[in-house]
């Protein structure tokens, strides 16, 4: 184990990097981990020449297992002050976990240029609302009813595990779109992250065992050296995170943070097309 660790000690200094940034840009921003680790695993990846086949679906897939763990502590943080919709989060998690479960075997299905690209898209997007977006629009005054919210909650779990997310992001959009208060649905969209994470996780190690090309401490298409260091150096550096959003003028640097995700969107939008 120790010969493993040394010859791939390169790798390991990235990762640790990754879990670095990726947690302090969560609680600085309070936007989810995947946002960041997802591009910052797959240029890691791609560096150490891991085949484009599978390098995507790997930095997703490693994505979801790191959220589990945070999601569990955020979402009990968000309970203890009162912040989570108990009834919302019990209508939604059994569509979610479902959306998610499908979204992951459709993601190792799919080609990881198809994934790429998608990803990037996605990045644009999201970029735009950080940049953009205002938290006080609306599109109705309350939560649609079951049904409605049923396609959302899977719609929401398919997409993110798609994306390597913890639905935070999808969550709390549709959320105040509806007429959530932006505490409340913070909150609640925190318990998205372990209902999406524990079935895709499940999923992407299924689909990709006995994979050719996986990066070594692979598990399926789970790398458990990326989740170990991940996992505990995000939950680690939020903190700081959060720390410094009361320190600095957050509202210029989410702005910044936008242009960046646009451009990291935009050079995984041009591997994708030249794969």
């Amino acid at each position: 184990m120790i010969d493993l660790l040394v010859s791939h000690w390169a790798l390991i200094v990235v990762l640790i990097g990754a879990g670095m940034f990726a947690g302090l840009i969560a609680g600085l921003f309070g936007v989810g981990g995947g946002i960041v680790i997802v591009p910052a695993l797959y240029g890691a990846f791609g560096v150490f020449g891991v085949d484009d086949e599978v390098r995507m679906k790997v930095a997703v897939a490693t994505s979801l297992a790191t959220i589990i763990t945070t999601s569990i502590r955020s979402v009990m943080s968000h309970y203890k002050h009162g912040g989570v919709d108990v009834s919302l989060l019990k209508l939604w998690v059994p569509w979610i976990m479902t959306g998610a479960l499908i979204g992951a075997f459709a993601a190792s299905a799919a080609p990881g240029r198809a994934l790429t690209l998608g990803f990037g898209v996605f990045l644009i997007l999201i970029s735009l609302q950080m940049g953009f977006g205002q938290p006080e629009w609306r599109l109705r005054a309350q939560m649609p009813g079951s049904f409605p919210s049923a396609i959302m909650a899977f719609i929401v779990g398919m997409f993110s595990a798609m994306a390597g997310i913890g639905g935070g992001v999808l969550g709390v959009i549709i959320m105040t779109l509806c007429g959530k208060p932006i505490h409340r649905a913070v909150g609640t969209s925190a318990g998205f992250g372990a209902a999406i994470g524990i079935p895709a996780t499940l999923g992407f190690i299924v689909a990709g065992w006995n994979v050719d090309g996986l990066p070594a401490f692979s598990l399926g298409y789970v790398n458990l050296a990326g989740f170990v260091f991940i996992a505990s150096l995000t939950a680690l550096m939020a903190p700081v995170g959060v720390k410094l959003a009361h320190a600095l003028p957050v509202k210029h640097l989410r702005r910044l943070f936008a242009v960046l995700l646009f451009i990291v969107s935009a050079l995984m939008l041009h591997d994708g097309l030249t794969a």
